[in-house]
């Protein structure tokens, strides 16, 4: 069996040393479509050097996409076909704010291995400190299909992308009642060949001919993307453009994105008691549940099960 799910739980921890500067952050967040006006004062804390601030989300590709998707698939126990291989979900707790120039450790590991019968999931953990503590924890889902059946652990029932929905679960319905805030967020044409550049070069995202191989009319863009798009929007709409008021950020991938298309993204706000919790979230004083989607698709969903955890 390509995963051998007690190899890979059993597995030593893999640490290497990151490193990031303005220069990474600022193509980060041009990457998730800042800097539109180009001159718009808000849009400057993203674009410019003298006035940056690191959006959390920052921190799925700091040091050029330190360990998540792709280095999953590398740890011992795990070996499978890339075109198989779907984003599932990701989940971000922020320890302290995100310096624009720093280095730091990176720890990762496989914390968990489901087994969904038709597909299996991978939850690739990655810690990371620096010379003054933890910065941030990353948890990346790992959708593998054709890879369960093997009797383990059937882990959290939902299923992380629409188009396994076979394998079980049943997707969560955004909440009740009107938003507090919608926008739309344009996608542009080569918003994945620029996002590509902080770190994530999987051909899914560039070539026709691999996204055709897995199942897709055309290449689409990352989940990470929108998810850094997503988080912006929230940010920028219900959180005053404070970056440094996010505690956590939490979704579920489950739908694509095709470039070109628009997302619609929903918000509502919720105390802390009312919103589900993120994986290993710290305390937060409220929340912002969103449901994003391709207004071009007849709001076909895209992420599901979000929450947006702040002070």
């Amino acid at each position: 069996m390509p995963i051998d799910a007690a190899l890979a739980l059993a597995a030593e921890p893999r640490t290497g040393e990151i490193a990031w500067d303005h220069k990474d952050v600022q193509l980060y967040h041009l990457g998730i479509g800042a800097g539109t006006p180009a001159t718009d004062p808000d849009e400057l804390r993203y674009t410019l050097e003298s006035r940056l601030h690191v959006l959390p989300s920052f921190a799925t590709v700091a040091g050029a996409g330190s360990p998540g998707v792709i280095g999953g698939l590398s740890m011992p126990g795990v070996d499978v076909d890339l075109a198989k291989v779907l984003h599932g979900g990701q989940a971000l707790t922020v320890h302290r704010p995100i310096p624009v120039e720093g280095r730091a450790t990176a720890t990762a590991r496989i914390a968990a291995v489901y087994d969904k019968v038709k597909a299996a999931v991978l939850v690739m953990r990655t810690e990371v400190t620096d010379a003054d503590g933890p910065l941030w924890t990353n948890d990346a889902q790992i959708f593998v299909r054709g890879e369960g059946g093997w009797g383990g652990d059937r882990g959290p029932s939902v299923v992380p992308h629409s188009r396994l929905r076979s394998s079980g679960g049943t997707p969560t319905e955004p909440p009740a009642g009107e938003p507090d805030r919608t926008v739309e967020r344009p996608v542009r044409e080569d918003q994945a060949l620029l996002y590509r550049l902080s770190g994530d070069w999987n051909p899914l995202h560039a070539d026709p001919e691999f996204a055709k191989l897995a199942g897709f009319e055309r290449p689409i863009l990352h989940g990470l993307c929108t998810y850094g798009m997503t988080l912006k929007a929230v940010v920028d709409t219900l959180l005053g453009g404070d970056v440094n008021r996010v505690r956590s950020y939490s979704t579920r991938f489950a739908g694509v994105v095709y470039p070109g298309e628009t997302l619609r993204i929903r918000m509502w706000r919720q105390d802390s008691a009312a919103a589900p919790a993120a994986p290993a979230a710290t305390a937060a004083a409220a929340a912002v549940r969103v449901a994003v989607s391709a207004v071009d698709r007849d709001d076909a969903p895209v992420l599901a099960d979000t929450v947006v955890e702040h002070t």
